[in-house]
């Protein structure tokens, strides 16, 4: 802010006033000798002028450097404060929104075509669909998932590799051995799940024979079916184009019965990935990518072409393609897939069958918004009469307004408000600060839980933590204040170190920092600091003003847990999902009945007496062997591994 009680000086007329005052000096300044020695007393009266000058001139650049942070602290202030910028944000987060809206409406929204169609490789394995998050299943959530069903996969050698790594998910255990062109069965009675693999090297009647049988006994119809196949007609017929043609009119007869499948089965078709030609040996050099590039367009305009004759629909899994193009040079053979692409391809058929039953958190793709329940129904109506509140008591002052804002006491000469006016100034700002937690939780909600804005998995890089911590950091430097307060660890002090802490914790979060061991091994210091820092603040309020009233212990909690409890009403979430709001209440909590049972040991008391301090102590001391009581007893918390 500029000072009003001295006029700012022009940086041109500072920078004058401190060049003449570097060069003032007691005596003139000798010429030097035109042969350019200098004797030894005109050196002796150079030296100190010559260092003065430098001082001088060092001295006035300090001063420049002052003068221009100030002039470019106080422009930034002038032009960028914190309303402006709470308005470029709100208007930033409302053009998104609309843009997004549009995106979704005209672009397509389907989260599961997303998934099984786009993608790219975010880093090693890290696989990233368009616009949604791929969860990661483990061995206990596919069985949970798979309880009881029968899944089975229909192809030749690619989706046999496809088949094996899709076991794996369910045991680990299993090898890959025993003759590989032949049928493959695998059954987990803890799950009562069988998972087959049918050798159909080719698009032919036999695999339409197998395929039409599902249809006939349903009772064997399988509820997952992966299908596949390409390069062996290739191989077996030299790519001739005639074999391209029976390709074609086989897989039409066989995507009829695919369709009376997919009534109630989850259908998918496997493109055929890529080949890294170089790598081919001799009896598969035919199999280049030009020819399976022809068999894949010539198996979508044949499924496409069923889908359009009915209302039925088999998905096609192109994501394991995408994923084979960056990684086929990898392969062993050129033919065969590597393992990340096989992940690939087994995590995008998990996540397009169990995100709708399981409902994974970090898994957005084929997983729809879930449906309002009542609380969240009834908090919307409460910040919707709250909006409406606060639009009539402004229609209500406008109008009072309108009549006139004043009226004249013609008793006293002097001019008063009507009457209720102060009453519906007063009802204004609490309705307005509701109103404005209202469009924040508005936009949390359509954030997390409606499908508006598309999502990515976290994926730590170096610039995605270190770069918005730079920026934070010198924005700070043109927003600082001097403190009040000289003590060391004041409450000035330990706010903003706070506050710089949940900076840096919040980047953390948002980047996923915590894959690498250094950034997460001193954000743990950070919350520890964080969590030791709140304490530390409660025992001094209590040792300095010995406040242990009801009211203050209400304040505390309210301050400390109401926008979390919004929060869980908001996005149906339970309590203990923001965990460290729970954790800092508990301490707070400990601290109070540590600190206020008998004797109340006061910091007036202790300067007292000295016996005081010792009273001090020995309920620490109490309290740490309380501690590390429930810490080293058989009552465990099972899930606080996962609390940080």
């Amino acid at each position: 802010m500029t000072d009003a009680r001295r006029p700012a000086t022009p940086p041109g007329e500072e920078a004058a006033a401190l060049e003449g005052q570097s060069g003032q000096s007691g005596q003139p300044a000798p010429e030097p000798p035109a042969g350019g020695r200098l004797s030894p007393d005109v050196r002796s009266w150079f030296s100190p002028f010559a260092a003065s000058r430098l001082s001088a001139c060092c001295h006035g650049g300090a001063k420049m450097a002052v003068l221009a942070y100030s002039l470019g602290k106080r422009e930034i202030n002038q032009y960028f404060t914190i309303k402006n910028a709470k308005l470029l944000s709100l208007a930033a987060v409302f053009l998104l929104t609309v843009l997004h809206s549009l995106s979704r409406h005209y672009g397509g929204g389907d989260t599961c075509e997303w998934l099984l169609s786009s993608g790219k490789f975010l880093g090693e394995g890290v696989w990233q669909p368009y616009g949604c998050m791929m969860h990661r299943y483990k061995s206990t959530e596919a069985k949970d998932c798979l309880h009881q069903k029968r899944v089975a996969f229909v192809g030749d050698s690619r989706i046999r590799q496809l088949f094996y790594s899709y076991v794996k998910l369910i045991n680990a255990d299993v090898k890959e051995e025993g003759n590989k062109h032949e049928n493959i069965p695998f059954e987990d009675r803890s799950s009562s799940l069988k998972v087959d693999f049918l050798w159909y090297a080719e698009v032919n009647n036999s695999m339409k024979d197998q395929l039409m049988s599902w249809t006939e006994k349903t009772a064997m119809k399988p509820d997952m079916i992966v299908v596949g196949a390409a390069t062996w007609s290739i191989k077996l017929h030299n790519g001739s184009s005639e074999t391209l043609h029976q390709y074609k009119a086989n897989l039409t007869a066989v995507a009829y019965v695919l369709q009376r499948l997919a009534e109630s089965s989850d259908v998918f078709w496997v493109l055929q990935d890529p080949v890294y030609e170089d790598l081919l040996s001799d009896n598969r050099k035919m199999i280049t990518n030009q020819q399976i590039d022809w068999y894949n367009e010539a198996a979508l305009s044949t499924l496409s072409s069923a889908e359009r004759s009915a209302d039925l629909r088999v998905k096609i899994l192109r994501a394991s393609r995408l994923a084979a193009q960056e990684t086929m040079s990898e392969s062993l053979d050129g033919l065969h897939l590597t393992e990340s692409t096989r992940d690939v391809g087994t995590m995008v058929l998990m996540n397009s069958v169990c995100n709708k039953i399981l409902k994974p958190i970090d898994g957005s793709c084929c997983h729809p918004p879930p449906p309002a329940t009542t609380v969240q129904l009834l908090t919307a109506c409460f910040f919707l009469a709250a909006i409406g509140g606060f639009l009539a008591l402004n229609v209500l002052c406008s109008e009072r307004h309108r009549r006139g804002k004043h009226m004249a006491d013609v008793e006293s000469g002097e001019d008063r408000k009507p009457a209720g006016a102060n009453a519906a100034a007063t009802l204004k700002v609490p309705f307005h600060a509701v109103c404005k937690l209202g469009l924040i939780m508005a936009y949390f909600y359509l954030c997390d839980r409606a499908n508006v804005f598309m999502k990515e998995q976290k994926f730590y890089t170096h610039s995605t933590f270190f770069i918005p911590l730079i920026y934070i950091v010198v924005l700070g430097v043109f927003y600082n204040e001097n403190s009040k307060e000289t003590k060391l660890l004041n409450r000035e002090q330990t706010d903003e170190w706070k506050g710089w802490m949940q900076l840096v914790i919040l980047i953390y979060h948002i980047s996923g920092a915590s894959a690498f061991i250094p950034v997460y091994m001193h954000v743990r210091v950070l919350v520890a600091a964080y969590l030791f820092q709140t304490g530390y603040g409660h025992f001094s309020f209590f040792w300095l003003k010995g406040d242990f009233g009801l009211y203050r212990v209400c304040q505390v909690l309210f301050r400390l847990n109401f926008l979390v409890v919004v929060l869980c009403l908001v996005m149906n979430r339970s309590y203990q999902f923001y965990y460290f709001v729970p954790l800092v209440t508990f301490w707070f909590a400990v601290i109070y009945v540590t600190l206020a049972m008998w004797p109340q040991i006061l910091q007036k008391k202790a300067n007292a007496s000295g016996i005081w301090h010792l009273g001090v102590m020995l309920k620490l001391l109490a309290l740490l062997l309380f501690i590390c009581f429930l810490m080293y007893s058989q009552v465990r918390c099972v899930h606080c591994k996962d609390i940080f």
